[in-house]
């Protein structure tokens, strides 16, 4: 679900057609509705307020005047990057701990003088 902040594509009739970020979340008057304030980056910035309900802001598909619109949430190339590397740290660790790597303890009572 897209929030406060985020990078959307919105697709105009089934196409990618420009790139919005999400300014701004806030309930609307209609149970179950919210103003979606979307600042379009295009040439020039545009400020768009849209009111979605939660599936539309999921990126369920919808209408406006007749023109079929879908948003769908951007992640950028930097962050799937750094998501991939964390779980492949997660999943070295895992395997580590699973193959007996996991940290020894040592007592010290046992070094004890007698």
């Amino acid at each position: 679900m897209a929030t406060i902040h985020d990078l959307v594509l919105i697709h105009v009739e089934n196409k990618p057609g420009f790139y919005a970020r999400v300014e701004e979340i806030l309930p609307d008057v209609k149970s179950g509705w919210w103003q979606v304030k979307l600042l379009v980056l295009t040439f020039p910035m545009q400020v768009f307020t849209w009111i979605l309900d939660d599936f539309q802001i999921e990126g369920a598909d919808f209408t406006m005047g007749g023109t079929p619109l879908r948003l769908e949430q951007v992640v950028s190339p930097v962050e799937l990057e750094r998501i991939e590397r964390e779980n492949a740290e997660k999943e070295r660790a895992q395997k580590a701990r699973q193959e007996g790597g996991a940290p020894k303890v040592i007592s010290l009572q046992d070094r004890r003088k007698k």
